[in-house]
């Protein structure tokens, strides 16, 4: 589906963002629980996108 592939492009640019904002943060601010948890949040929304498409395939 159309939109399936733009939920994923979306989550694609935004994970980008993410892991940039982590090093920033870890780097620059030395900020490390905060980002490392930003990271694994903001990075797993991509997972469950892919997850969830997968599945209406299946069904």
């Amino acid at each position: 589906m159309k939109s399936d592939i733009v939920a994923q492009n979306k989550s694609y640019d935004f994970a980008l963002r993410i892991v940039k904002v982590y090093r920033d943060l870890s780097q620059e601010k030395k900020e490390f629980v905060l980002s490392k948890q930003l990271l694994r949040r903001g990075t797993s929304v991509g997972a469950n996108i892919e997850e969830a498409s997968r599945r209406s395939i299946k069904s």
